[in-house]
């Protein structure tokens, strides 16, 4: 039995496709259009899950949608009743949209579909699962438990926003919910307006930002902002927001509260008081996370956690139930956003609506997230040859000894190898990767290759054999969604003078021996390197290890600001020749920027809309 998980028209659309119950493809439309975040219908994902599957569209047995739209445009229109007159300008705006996307999306759904062949049998295979079952699943199914306790935390779907299920076997009930407009990823949200980043974008930025402030603000955003109950749910205090019914997030009231307007994207500049506000903002988001944690290993008594929803992104948070161990073990859904709610929509209909029993994966069922498009060597020759690039094929053996060469040397590099990762989190198909010893790859990372703001951190990829010997955690990560600290012993101690700096000034000091990957808190975000899900990864950093006595690697994703993870060989040549990174490895192709022709450079710093 073949089924279609598709989430699309939010932000992140993408498909999934399962085989018999085995999740064999998915990807995000952003990967095929360049659009980051793209909400279009996911017709190239679509084609690609089909392809790799070797089916037609009409060869698919079910189509599952990620959410209800008429449940959706219900929330919206109550939404504006309950808060009239408020905000009738944006409604009365709003509304042909609404009607368009919202409650003839079903139809919007069959047109696009028979657009990519179906016939007219299309339309008794579509099945609907609501938005937090579709994210809850996708948390339950694939996980490695055979009962677990799932907390889904997001923005909004059709009404909930956050929820608490319970998954047996083949079986998932949702016990309790948190509505609209009572929401920690819109609080998160708000606040990411608020800083001045892009909302549903640059949520992660003010969480990379959270170490450099202090949280003096913790308490005005748990005692004014909300109702906050031991058990980690709350309300919000509406007065201070803007989302139910205008065009922003905040309103004058959130500003004066905190002394300070909404900052403004790209023209201010990030000053201690924003640093704060980051700080405080997580500080009150991993207090509330922790209480819905307790709360729910008090009242279910299970010890296996997963977690999904945007919310379930925030790796701090995540480290902070870890570290706590309130769970026995915790497993996070790696597209944890919108883009996985195809993937559980897909398991929702083969287990629930299907009834079909479920086999458990003592690691998971994600296959390590790698789950995209790949490339034989042949086709990566062809498209290089094509795109004018100057390449080596070498076999495997020197590809890895040669790139190992070059990290130990210092040198930045392009890595995309095997099946493209599903999920916001390149993990070694589709990644940049660099020397953590330097202390100046981070700097060097962000403001010549990625074009990003410099505060910005870099994760670590590390061998799963040698994760505890390095950081404080021993479990596994494999989807780098844990924050843990690095070992004491290879800290730095930091001098008075040091130890005095504020904000961005502590950017540069160095503190540990792995300066490029230890955040100013010495925290570092972990991925685990296994070698039964991605053999030639675990491979380099093994040699890398060989040769520095280093088992880690500098891991950030293959792309620029604003743009989504590379693709193809083609996209991964442009960002190569449109950035400062020094070695390209293309499958078993290698590339020195040196010997490509300087006319093929592109402007990748201005390429993107930023994000």
């Amino acid at each position: 039995m073949k089924i279609l998980g598709i989430s699309a028209f939010y932000h992140d659309s993408a498909a999934a496709l399962l085989v018999d119950g085995e999740l064999v493809a998915a990807a995000q439309e952003e990967r095929f259009t360049r659009k980051k975040h793209d909400p279009g219908f996911p017709e190239h994902a679509i084609r690609y899950c089909l392809g790799h599957a070797g089916i037609s569209l009409d060869e698919v047995d079910a189509i599952a949608f990620y959410d209800k739209p008429f449940l959706k445009f219900e929330r919206l229109l109550e939404t504006y009743l309950a808060f009239a007159p408020a905000g009738f300008g944006s409604f009365a705006k709003a509304l042909p949209i609404w009607l368009k996307e919202k409650l003839f999306q079903k139809d919007m759904l069959i047109d696009a579909l028979k657009a990519l062949g179906a016939d007219k049998s299309v339309t008794g295979k579509l099945l609907f699962a609501e938005h937090h079952i579709s994210h809850t699943a996708s948390a339950f199914f694939p996980s490695p438990f055979e009962e677990a306790v799932v907390l889904t935390l997001d923005g909004v779907g059709e009404w909930a926003t956050s929820t608490r299920g319970v998954g047996r076997g083949n079986t998932l009930t949702i016990e309790q919910e948190m509505h609209f407009p009572h929401s920690l990823g819109l609080l998160y949200s708000a606040f990411t307006y608020y800083t001045g980043f892009k909302v549903n974008s640059g949520e992660y930025k003010v969480m990379g930002l959270a170490p450099y402030g202090t949280p003096r603000f913790k308490d005005v955003i748990l005692e004014k902002l909300m109702d906050l109950k031991e058990d980690g749910s709350f309300r919000l205090d509406m007065r201070y927001f803007n989302y139910c019914t205008g065009l922003t997030m905040t309103n004058a009231a959130f500003a004066d509260l905190f002394g300070q307007p909404v900052r403004r994207p790209e023209a201010d500049l990030l000053t201690p008081f924003h640093m704060d506000i980051a700080a405080s903002l997580q500080a009150a988001t991993e207090e509330i996370v922790l209480r819905l944690a307790r709360a729910a290993r008090a009242e279910t008594g299970m010890k296996n956690l997963c977690l999904a929803g945007g919310v379930a992104l925030n790796c701090v948070a995540n480290g902070k139930i870890l570290k706590e161990k309130i769970f026995g073990n915790i497993w996070i859904q790696p597209a944890a956003g919108d883009a996985g709610g195809a993937v559980g929509a897909a398991y929702a209909a083969w287990h629930t609506e299907f009834g079909k029993p479920r086999a458990v994966n003592p690691r998971d069922a994600m296959k390590g997230s790698y789950l995209g498009p790949e490339y034989s060597d042949a086709e990566i020759a062809e498209k290089l040859s094509a795109a004018g690039a100057d390449f080596e094929m070498l076999d495997e053996v020197d590809v890895t000894t040669r790139t190992a060469a070059a990290l130990a040397d210092g040198k930045a590099v392009g890595w995309m190898q095997g099946r493209m990762e599903f999920g916001p989190r390149a993990l070694g198909g589709r990644s940049i990767l660099g020397d953590p010893r330097s202390p100046k790859m981070q700097k060097q990372l962000n403001l010549k290759v990625k074009y990003r703001e410099s505060f910005r951190p870099f994760a670590p990829s590390v061998l799963a054999e040698e994760v505890s010997n390095w950081f404080e955690m021993d479990a596994d990560s494999p989807y780098m969604l844990l924050v843990a600290d690095v070992q004491p012993a290879i800290r730095r101690a930091m001098s008075a003078e040091e130890e005095a700096l504020f904000g961005i000034d502590k950017l540069n000091v160095v503190r540990s021996s792995l300066p490029a990957v230890t955040h100013v808190d010495y925290s570092a975000r972990i991925q685990t390197v296994h070698a039964d899900t991605n053999p030639r990864y675990h491979a380099l950093i093994s040699a890398f290890n060989g040769l520095t006595g280093c088992p880690v690697v500098v891991n950030t994703s293959f792309n620029v600001r604003g743009e989504p993870i590379i693709n193809t060989p083609e996209d991964a040549f442009r960002c190569f020749m449109g950035t400062d990174l020094d070695v390209l490895v293309v499958g078993n192709a290698y590339l020195v920027k040196e010997r490509q022709n300087p006319a093929l450079k592109e402007n990748y710093e201005t390429k993107y809309e930023l994000d």
